[in-house]
């Protein structure tokens, strides 16, 4: 049986009582913290920059997955590196050379990840599937949270998951935007190994259990439904 890795995303927490949410995540059943950096070029929205990232990373006992909804990612590998992030994730429609800069971002030390908007068709990834660690399906569009999940995710993820298992690729398959316990288990059963959720986990009102309860759930789904990859 297969482990589905759960990565909370921080930009639903409480950013008055961030200290707090951090060691709830601790506490939690949650493998990765997500984090997204958006600079209101790329997406109509700005977060967080690297100092949340550095000052997380100082209490935060789990690997931090930074994703970077930015122009010119490959500007800020080093400074990503050093704030602390374990994956750092760039955009396949941002990054003119990508294969050049995942290449720098394994250099950095960290693993690399390739994200697709919703429109980005899978197969785009053909030539570098397997150069990278991760990737990254949108389910909505990227700049806000709290989006509704856009359904034809579930066979994005399946002919992803075929392109994978053609090329060899070993990398993970991430989805974010509108994780919760209804499309979960589809997206597990579908073919995803993490699952990155915002609101649905910062805004319940017992968010440890509402990450036990996604874990459960979806590795539930993957012993019932989905044979185990070898």
């Amino acid at each position: 049986m297969k482990n589905i890795l759960i990565s909370p995303s921080l930009l639903s927490a409480d950013f008055t009582n961030l200290k707090s949410d951090v060691e709830m995540i601790n506490r939690s059943e949650a493998d990765w913290l997500h984090m997204d950096v958006m600079d209101g070029v790329f997406v109509p929205n700005i977060s967080f920059g690297f100092p949340v990232i550095s000052a997380v990373s100082k209490i935060c006992k789990k690997p931090l997955d930074v994703h970077l909804m930015i122009v010119q990612p490959e500007r800020y590998i080093e400074q990503t590196a050093k704030a602390g992030a374990y994956i750092m994730s760039v955009q396949y429609e941002a990054c003119t050379h990508l294969h050049r800069t995942i290449q720098q971002i394994h250099a950095a030390g960290m693993k690399a990840g390739v994200v697709l908007n919703p429109s980005t068709p899978v197969h785009l990834l053909e030539d570098i599937i397997c150069d990278v660690d991760l990737v990254l399906l949108m389910s909505v569009n990227p700049g806000f949270g709290g989006q509704t999940f856009i359904e034809n995710t579930i066979n994005k993820v399946k002919r992803l998951r075929k392109l994978m298992d053609e090329c060899g690729s070993k990398a993970l398959i991430e989805v974010d935007g509108g994780v919760q316990g209804e499309t979960a288990p589809r997206l597990v059963q579908a073919g995803a190994d993490v699952l990155v959720s915002g609101s649905y986990v910062f805004k319940s009102e017992d968010p440890e259990n509402t990450i036990k309860q996604l874990k459960s759930l979806s590795t539930s789904q993957e012993s019932e439904e989905r044979p185990s990859r070898t």
